[in-house]
Order: structure tokens, then C-alpha cells, then sequence
């Protein structure tokens, strides 16, 4: 009776279970086992009279909450398994199952239908009926599942056997350690060679670091005299500077003419500015090509009348140089054989604008161009830093001689910015020259654009670096036997830079020099083309859109000069 009183009492609790307030609701028959239909209108339940959760295999021998402390039979535990299971299920109805085990109360199910599916295990999830009877097999883990708190069968895991200790049992002494009584020879030899070889080759780096250092020829300043120092505060065209003005492209076939124009010179805020303009400016485009003229008048300076005026013409092809520039000298005030020149400039930008330092022969001592030679400290072009030709973002030293007419030698050398351009800021451009050796860099003697050695070990004269072949054409079909004429001149090893050179400041545009290759970056002429300087008049619409409207930048600027010659003052 005590058990059977106690179950009773679990049902009636389970009945008074809440609810929400809803009127006549009832849990359909398919609802889960242990929950009875709810009254409506039964009020607020009070959350200590919930019983404890009730399932079928509970039924027998559960403890009431007023702590009936009867244990459920072994037995009858086993039956209520056998009861709640799909064996049982398979074996008759409820009521069966309640005459066979001896209870009178029904067994809770959400399904009581007779037959019975043997295949409702085997279907899947979704084709299974809602039964109570049928729940998948569980087994049980050997540990818990990581991040889990459920109360799992677990096996302590078998610890791995310790290694073997290497410890020594007891601390050594001197009689156990024999080898420190008496050293091997052959340790202390291997000691000290090691030492030796370190020695050896950090005496031996320092000796080629001496010697490399020491051997840099260099120009100190007690071995120069000043001649030129020219900041530009204003501009002496009289005593200092040579103004060249002319119209015949200076041997190169360039396109602009040299002005006496202020627009093309000047001096502002302590720097020279050489400025490229339009012709068009000043006679119209189409003067360029047809119809128009223009005369340099008195300021020419060539002896070459031819190239003081012109005409335009389409009958004929002739053009108007389409730019207008500047170019100035040293040649009537200042030359240097041997010494140091340093340039500070600004480049120019704009597409085939040539901006360049450079020096000529004051007295053509062996010759004319290239026989005397020439020398370019800086050269560069305008176009940008996509020009396949090297643009604004490099500048170029060169040394350009022959022997003959048709023999000429070019030897070159540049520098590069990759981040920027030389027409971003002013750099320093020099020149160091000696009868040994000669030195073009860019702002500092480490970023050299030519380093030449002339005497001395690795020196080479310039007839041999010329590499001339025995005999050539010079100008004619009779081969001539190529000598030196530098020696046979009584020059020295130098020659033909051996001679006074004058300086030489301008800014030219386009030419058919070759300085611009044909074919790239979108070049309107070709050299070998007879209306090379009209094609490039013609496209002045393209190009003439590249050049800055900023003076600033499509300016020539040079801060200073400066000249050296080598000696005592």
C-alpha cells in the first residue's frame, strides 16, 4: 500500500502541473507520457508544489517528496524496463502488459494502437511514427565529449611510463674525469688554428679595406683653384656668360632657336631659368608651316647667315623652328684643362625637351668635332618616367670623340631614381677630372654615373678604348689606315681631353641626333626624314600638352656654378 499510496500521490501532483490560461486546453493523446488534461481556470501554481519529473521506469519505488524512503525492488525495476521497451511493445497490448506484471495502471503512450510496424526502427528519421516505445541504441563514451558536463562513464587514461633518467647518481671527481689531467695536443692545436683563421680573416678584410679605400682617387680641396662661382644673384652676359643665339640646330638638328629673348633667359629669386616657349606664341601656328618668317636680326651670333632666318613653305618643306629656348656659355670668360665643374639644377619636364651640362673644346686642338672630343656631364629627357628611352627619372654622362669623321666613340654612364625624378628637386651634377682618371656622379662620388680610369692599373687611353678598326672610309670610298692622332699630335695619354674645355648651359628640343630614338614613346618624326622638323611641328598640339604651364617646372633651372681648375691658385 505504501508504494501504491506513493505513486497516487505523484499522479495527483502531475495533474496540477501549470499551464497557460487557456479555456478547456487539453494535451492531445499524442502528448508526452506522464501529463494529464489541465482544468481550466486553475489560478497561479505555486513553483514548490511541482513534484519531481516523473517517467515510466520510475513508476515503482519512487521516493514521494514527502521522503518515502521505500527502495524499488530489483524486480520490479526490471519489469518496468521490460515494460517501457519495444520487446514489450511487440509482445501484446497495454492491458496486457498490465495483467502480466500485476498493475492495474495504465503504461503511458503516445501510441496505442495493436499492430505493430516491425519496420518503423529501420526508417529514417523523418519516416518514423512519434512512438515512446522506440528510441536508437546509446552507448556509453569512454570520455566525456570535449566542452560537455554530462555525467559520463569515464576510464582513467594509462599514463605512459617515465623515461629513463640520464642524471648522474652521484657528481664526478677529478680521478673519474682522466682527460683533465693531461690535454690532447691536438685540442689545443685546433684551439688556437681556429683563433688564427678568425684572426687571419678579419686582419685580412681590414688590409682590402684599406687598400680599397685608400686607392678611390679622389680631388681634395687643397689640390683645386676656383675660377667660377656663379650664384645667379643676376646675370653677366658680358664678362661671364656667352650668349649663343641662332636657328641652325647646333649639328644636331634640333628644333628650337636660341633668343636673346627674356622670355627665354632670366634670372629669378637667385636662379637661372632657361624657358622653352611656342613660337606659335608669337607668329601663329600656322606660320610655322606656311607663309610666315622670322629674322634673329643683329643678335645672331653664327658667321652662318643661313642660320640667323627662315621661311616657311609648303612648295618646298621648309619650317619655323616651333620652339623657342636659350643656350649659354663660358667660352669668351672660363675654361679648365683638368679640374672639378659642379652644377645645381632642376630638370625640366615635357615631352622631348633635352636639358643638358656639357663642355667643348675651347681651341679645337686636334681638330674639328668629334677629333677634339666632347664632354656631357649631364644630359636628360623631358618625357616621363614611362619613356622606354630613359625619361626625366634618369641623367646620362657621356664622352664623345674620334679619330675620324665616320669613327666616333661614345662611352656613357647613367643614374636613376626609382621612387622619383630629376625634375622633382634640384640635385648636384659634377665632374671630376684629372690626367689619370676621370668621375661624373650625381649629388655625392657614390652615386657615379661614369668612373674611367686613364693611366695606372686598369687604364686604358682613349684610342683603345675606342677599339678602331686598321682601315676606314672617311667620307669618301677610299680606305684611309685609322691612326692615333692624339699621339701623333704629341698629346698625352688623356687626349683629347687633355686640352681646355669652356662650359655650355641649354635646353633643346627634339633634334635628329638620335638622342630620341626613333619609334618609341610615340616620337612624330624620324631622323632620317627630311620633314623630320615639320612632322614634329605638326603634333605640337600633342606634345605641347605635356609641357607644365608652371614655369616652375617647365623651366631649365640652374642654382649655381661652379669651376675648379687643378693646381695651386
Amino acid at each position: 500500500m505504501g508504494r501504491r499510496a506513493s505513486i497516487d500521490s505523484i499522479r495527483a501532483r502531475e495533474a496540477q502541473v501549470a499551464s497557460p490560461r487557456s479555456a478547456g486546453f487539453v494535451y492531445p493523446s499524442g502528448g508526452a507520457a506522464g501529463y494529464g488534461p489541465i482544468s481550466p481556470g486553475s489560478g497561479e501554481f505555486d513553483a514548490n508544489d511541482l513534484g519531481r519529473p516523473y517517467a515510466p521506469f520510475m513508476e515503482n519505488g519512487v521516493p514521494s517528496r514527502e521522503g518515502s524512503a521505500t527502495p524499488p525492488s530489483p524486480m520490479a525495476s526490471q519489469n518496468n524496463l521490460y515494460r517501457n521497451s519495444a520487446a514489450a511493445a511487440m509482445a501484446g497490448s497495454s492491458s496486457a502488459l498490465n495483467q502480466q506484471f500485476g498493475s492495474e495502471t495504465a503504461i503511458p503512450r503516445t501510441h496505442s494502437s495493436p499492430a505493430i510496424n516491425m519496420r518503423a526502427p529501420f526508417l529514417s528519421p523523418a519516416s518514423r511514427p512519434s512512438s515512446s516505445l522506440w528510441s536508437p541504441p546509446s552507448y556509453p563514451y569512454p570520455y566525456p565529449p570535449a566542452g560537455t558536463n554530462s555525467s559520463l562513464t569515464t576510464f582513467p587514461r594509462k599514463a605512459k611510463p617515465p623515461m629513463p633518467s640520464s642524471r648522474l647518481s652521484h657528481k664526478l671527481s677529478a680521478e673519474e674525469k682522466p682527460w683533465l689531467k693531461q690535454r690532447d695536443c691536438r685540442d689545443r692545436a685546433s684551439w688556437w688554428l681556429t683563433f688564427a683563421a678568425m684572426f687571419l680573416g678579419v686582419a685580412g678584410a681590414a688590409v682590402l679595406c684599406f687598400f680599397g679605400y685608400t686607392n678611390v682617387k679622389l680631388l681634395k680641396d687643397s689640390d683645386l683653384c676656383m675660377v667660377l662661382d656663379e650664384p645667379f644673384d643676376s646675370l653677366d652676359l658680358q664678362n661671364t656668360w656667352k650668349r649663343d643665339v641662332e636657328l641652325g640646330g647646333f649639328g644636331n638638328g634640333e628644333f628650337q632657336m636660341t633668343t636673346d629673348s627674356s622670355d627665354n633667359l632670366y634670372v629669378q629669386n637667385g636662379e637661372l631659368y632657361i624657358m622653352p616657349t611656342l613660337t606659335s606664341d608669337k607668329i601663329g601656328k600656322n606660320a610655322i608651316l606656311d607663309g610666315g618668317s622670322f629674322d634673329l636680326g643683329d643678335s645672331c651670333t653664327t658667321s652662318n647667315k643661313t642660320a640667323c632666318s627662315v621661311k616657311s613653305s609648303n612648295s618646298d618643306g621648309s619650317t619655323i623652328q616651333p620652339v623657342q629656348s636659350a643656350r649659354i656659355s663660358t667660352m669668351n670668360s672660363t675654361s679648365i684643362a683638368f679640374g672639378k665643374v659642379e652644377v645645381r639644377a632642376k630638370l625640366p619636364r615635357g615631352d622631348w625637351l633635352w636639358p643638358a651640362i656639357w663642355m667643348l673644346p675651347k681651341d679645337d686642338k686636334y681638330g674639328a668635332w668629334p677629333l677634339s672630343g666632347e664632354i656631357d656631364i649631364m644630359e636628360a629627357r623631358g618625357n616621363g618616367p614611362s619613356y622606354p628611352a630613359q625619361g626625366v627619372n634618369f641623367v646620362r654622362s657621356s664622352l664623345n670623340y674620334g679619330v675620324l669623321q665616320s669613327l666616333q666613340t661614345h662611352i656613357f654612364g647613367w643614374w636613376s631614381q626609382k621612387q622619383s625624378s630629376y625634375d622633382k628637386d634640384f640635385h648636384i651634377y659634377a665632374m671630376e677630372w684629372t690626367p689619370d682618371w676621370m668621375r661624373f656622379y650625381v649629388d655625392n662620388r657614390l652615386q657615379a654615373m661614369m668612373n674611367l680610369k686613364i693611366t695606372g692599373k686598369g687604364g686604358e687611353d682613349f684610342f683603345k678604348r675606342g677599339d678602331y678598326p686598321a682601315t676606314a672610309t672617311n667620307g669618301s670610298n677610299v680606305a684611309v689606315v685609322v691612326q692615333n692622332i692624339w699621339e701623333q699630335a704629341g698629346g698625352s695619354t688623356a687626349a683629347p681631353f687633355d686640352q681646355e674645355f669652356y662650359l655650355i648651359l641649354d635646353l633643346a628640343a627634339g633634334g635628329t641626333s638620335g638622342w630620341f630614338p626613333d619609334n618609341v614613346g610615340g616620337k612624330p618624326w624620324f631622323d632620317g626624314s627630311k620633314s623630320a622638323m615639320r612632322d614634329f611641328a605638326k603634333a605640337q598640339d600633342t606634345w605641347a600638352a605635356t609641357w607644365p604651364s608652371d614655369a616652375n617646372d617647365r623651366a631649365f633651372r640652374i642654382d649655381y656654378v661652379k669651376m675648379w681648375k687643378l693646381g695651386k691658385c
